[in-house]
């Protein structure tokens, strides 16, 4: 009996060990799935969030029955390594050839061929170009351009479309990218097609209006929201408001309408604007008055997102939360609120604000992708004062420049570069090379030997190497950026300059603090003449001024590079005809760059003046008759850089204790008070 029992317990066991291990290997085998077999689909779940799955696994685990995203009409199977060839980019830049425009030619694409025929991009020939750019055409689908002779397929070629285009919907682009104008998501090839903004018909070729933000912090009184509407114009609704502005149910008083587009930009904190890809125009307005942009789910992407960090001014909300939304911007700390409408006003400026600009952001884009090396990192892009200003060709290292000393927390070098022109007729600034020599922070000294006169034989006795160079006899040529210099500072002077030691001493000190500005001694102002209609200059002195002489003048050497590289041709050599433009083409390019004037010091009453006035009887209360062009190059300049970049001020910096009633004893600059 107690046999029978035990065999029974047994078997019992048995069988429940089985059951066991029957249930539980496959349950392993759900809990670890096996090797993938070669050629084998696996099956995935439908994921609602298809498209982020996709973009966090590797290529290789992606099942062939997986949803892909839809493919874009013009073939995106193209990417930079397979679709360009970028042996063909030699000499450290890149040089655009553009095809010629048959036929009569829009104003849009007369702007374009402008813009890129001033840049520095710019070949005639198609052997040397490293990219061929073809405008697309602005006339109706059926009517589109044939392909170019080296069209190769599309390969190292760049169609472009400020505005949306018929002809790119049924040209075949091949191997082409694309820079297009709000280009919807689903067909964007990311780091491959760039991505442009939606331009009004009239935008400006060059300059373009400025920001119109002019107080960063809410106003009492004025509109929370601004709603972007299909005709063009703007809602707008109070701080108040308890719905949501954009759903038609909301039943509350949308505020005053501002219908004409474009005539009226928002007066609001942030802009609402709908997904839909007619709605990316009110983007770009939104950026210009200095309105936050919520972005509603856009469907378009947004343009150069390659390199701008969008994040830092603008704000990209679900339109199916409407009143999480406004709740989150109600709550939002004005400190957020400053930063991000800071940050819209630097990107206008810097990349929307004229054709000009878009396009050379685009040409910037590509050269970046062609030398990784020397691609600009994010903050160059994403800080004042932009990539565009910022030339790779003369550094890569964020300290070399003058604008990010503060961000990176240091300083420049403790010495700088004497550079001293010598024009025709001229005599050896013997005296002039003593007092700069005698300078703590002097580290070499050279002279440009611009005078017909050969240069003496012998020069004085200093401690500090001197080194002289062979002018080529034009005034544009004491801003060449010379290899022989080696310091951030240079100390620009002519022959005849009549400075001390102190002085040269006290306005270096000052430029360590300011090193993307000029500092000088002697000042213009610019002014605008009602009677003539038109911008003048004067040399009379004053508090106010906008300018300072570069006959003796502190700046960092980086714009010797962007004189040379950056500005259009057609200014220098316009500087170069009229030599009194020089120093007025020098003060716009920095004034341009850094929206500063810049910085008067002190100087002795004895020194004689620097050169004749530039328009000398003629003053801001006096009529005169119009000068030729080349003294009235201020407004050539003027039209050139597209606006007046010149800012005015009335701020000089003295030394502690200048002329202060006390001992002479206790002031470091003595000398600068020299009766």
């Amino acid at each position: 009996m107690q046999s029978w029992r035990r065999k029974s317990l047994w078997l019992a066991l048995l069988a429940s060990w089985l059951l066991i291990l029957l249930g539980v290997f496959p349950l392993l085998r759900l809990a670890v799935p096996a090797r993938p077999r070669a050629g084998a689909p696996q099956g995935w779940p439908s994921w609602l969030d298809a498209e982020l799955l996709q973009s966090f696994s590797q290529p290789e685990e992606l099942p062939e029955d997986s949803p892909q995203p839809p493919q874009a009409p013009r073939g995106g199977s193209c990417n930079w390594g397979a679709c360009f060839d970028t042996s063909k980019c030699r000499g450290g830049t890149l040089k655009v050839f553009v095809y010629p425009v048959a036929g009569p030619i829009s104003e849009t694409r007369r702007r374009i061929l402008a813009s890129i025929e001033g840049s520095r991009y710019h070949t005639l020939s198609t052997a040397e170009a490293c990219l061929l750019l073809l405008l697309s055409p602005d006339t109706p689908a059926g009517k589109c351009d044939p392909v170019p002779p080296q069209w190769d397929g599309g390969r190292n070629h760049l169609v472009l479309s400020l505005h949306p285009a018929p002809c790119l919907r049924t040209f075949q682009l091949g191997k082409a990218m694309v820079a297009d104008a709000s280009p919807t998501v689903d067909t964007f090839r990311p780091g491959f097609d760039v991505a442009l903004p939606l331009l009004p018909e009239a935008h400006p070729l060059q300059g373009g209006a400025p920001g119109r933000l002019r107080q960063h912090s809410p106003r009492p009184g004025v509109a929370l929201l601004a709603l972007a509407e299909e005709r063009g114009g703007w809602h707008t609704a109070g701080t108040n408001s308890s719905a949501c502005p954009w759903d038609g149910r909301c039943e509350q008083d949308h505020g005053p309408k501002q219908t004409h587009p474009g005539a009226t930009l928002p007066n609001a904190t942030f802009c609402l604007i709908p997904g839909r890809s007619p709605d990316a125009l009110h983007f770009l307005q939104a950026l210009q008055a200095g309105c936050i942009p919520v972005l509603l789910s856009p469907r378009w992407e947004l343009p150069f997102s390659e390199v701008i960090d969008w994040t830092k001014a603008a704000i990209v909300a679900d339109e199916r939360l409407p009143l999480q939304v406004l709740a989150a911007l109600q709550e939002m700390p004005l400190t957020r609120v400053l930063a991000l409408r800071q940050q819209t006003q630097f990107l206008w400026d810097a990349y929307f604000s004229s054709v000009e600009k878009v396009i050379l952001t685009t040409l910037e884009i590509i050269q970046d992708r062609i030398f990784g090396a020397s691609a600009h990192p994010s903050l160059l892009w994403n800080s004042p004062p932009g990539a565009l200003l910022a030339l790779p060709t003369f550094s890569t290292s964020l300290s070399d420049f003058p604008f990010y000393h503060l961000q990176q927390g240091s300083r420049p070098l403790d010495r700088f570069s004497a550079l001293i022109w010598v024009g025709a007729p001229g005599q050896p600034p013997l005296k002039l090379i003593q007092a700069v020599a005698g300078s703590q922070h002097c580290a070499q000294i050279l002279v440009l030997w611009s005078s017909e006169k050969p240069p003496p034989a012998r020069w004085p006795e200093t401690a500090v190497p001197l080194i002289v160079i062979d002018g080529r006899r034009k005034v544009s040529d004491r801003f060449f950026p010379y290899s022989a210099i080696n310091t951030d500072a240079i100390l620009s002077l002519d022959a005849h300059s009549s400075l001390s030691t102190s002085e040269v001493d006290f306005a270096f000190v000052v430029w360590q603090h300011f090193p993307e500005r000029m500092v000088g001694f002697l000042t213009w102002s610019h002014f605008w003449d009602e009677a003539r209609g038109g911008w003048g200059y004067t040399a009379e002195r004053a508090n106010e001024f906008s300018m300072v002489l570069t006959s003796a003048a502190f700046y960092h050497r980086y714009y010797h590079t962007l004189f040379t590289h950056s500005l259009p041709k057609a200014l220098r050599t316009l500087a170069d005809e009229a030599p009194t433009c020089v120093d007025v083409l020098m003060n716009f390019l920095v004034a341009s760059v850094t929206k500063w004037p810049p910085i008067k010091v002190p100087y002795g009453t004895w020194h004689q003046e620097a050169r004749p006035p530039p328009l000398a009887p003629r003053g801001p209360g006096l009529r005169q008759e119009p000068q030729p062009a080349a003294q009235d190059c201020i407004n050539q300049m003027a039209a050139g850089f597209g606006r007046m970049p010149l800012v005015s001020s009335r701020l000089r910096l003295d030394p502690v204790l200048f002329k202060d009633p006390v001992s002479v004893l206790r002031k470091k600059y003595r000398s600068l008070e020299k009766p």
